[in-house]
């Protein structure tokens, strides 16, 4: 990943790393800036972890196929009845062969100027509470500075990544979902807030390439 894009994901403090597989089975939850993300994936995926996709993707040749052999979890985002039954599934299998799931939370790109979340959709935390086991959550910096895709730029870098405390859902309940997906919002604008004023993170965000501008 080095040498073929210039692009380095470092997790800091590095002893946060061991969250995502020391609590195995969890839904891990991340922030979703654009198509780098996959190689944020690449850093970090835990053995015996699965993600979500699109309903639709499960149709393409090749590519569908293996994710269906890999465990992935298909969302049938126009059908919130499939959608729970999709979770209810997933939360079943996770128990059972103590599979990890990740999910972005937000469910699309937002190619971020700055450290900004969007709104969440909850369907991971149903997960997490269906199942009964922890949020991880992960935040990757702001990386506008390096990566904007409207704008032609693509730049090297190292990108900064916090892995928070996991957050525990013992004993919560479906009413407890949307105090659970709006505390660890909370968490994670805060971490991705801070991140960008560090050193590190000002080198690889939108803030500053503006200084730059002016």
């Amino acid at each position: 990943m080095r040498y073929t894009t210039g692009v380095t994901f470092h997790i800091d403090p590095p002893s946060s790393e061991k969250y995502l597989s020391d609590s195995r089975p969890c839904v891990i939850v991340g922030n979703h800036q654009s198509s780098l993300d996959v190689l944020l994936l690449a850093r970090i995926f835990p053995p015996y972890c699965s993600v979500t996709a699109k309903s639709s993707l499960k149709k393409v040749p090749f590519l569908g196929w293996f994710m269906a052999l890999s465990g992935t979890v298909f969302i049938d985002r126009r059908n919130s009845q499939s959608a729970r039954q999709a979770f209810s599934g997933a939360a079943a299998e996770m128990l059972t062969h103590r599979q990890s799931v990740f999910i972005f939370p937000e469910g699309t790109r937002s190619y971020a100027r700055g450290p900004e979340l969007g709104s969440f959709k909850k369907g991971a935390f149903h997960l997490a509470v269906q199942a009964q086991v922890d949020v991880v959550p992960v935040v990757c910096a702001n990386y506008w500075g390096l990566l904007a895709a409207r704008e032609w730029r693509f730049r090297s870098g190292c990108i900064p990544v916090r892995v928070l405390e996991p957050v525990s859902t013992k004993g919560l309940g479906v009413e407890d979902v949307d105090a659970l997906c709006t505390r660890v919002r909370e968490k994670m604008l805060d971490a991705l807030r801070e991140i960008g004023e560090t050193e590190a993170g000002r080198r690889v965000g939108g803030k500053e390439v503006e200084r730059k501008k002016d």
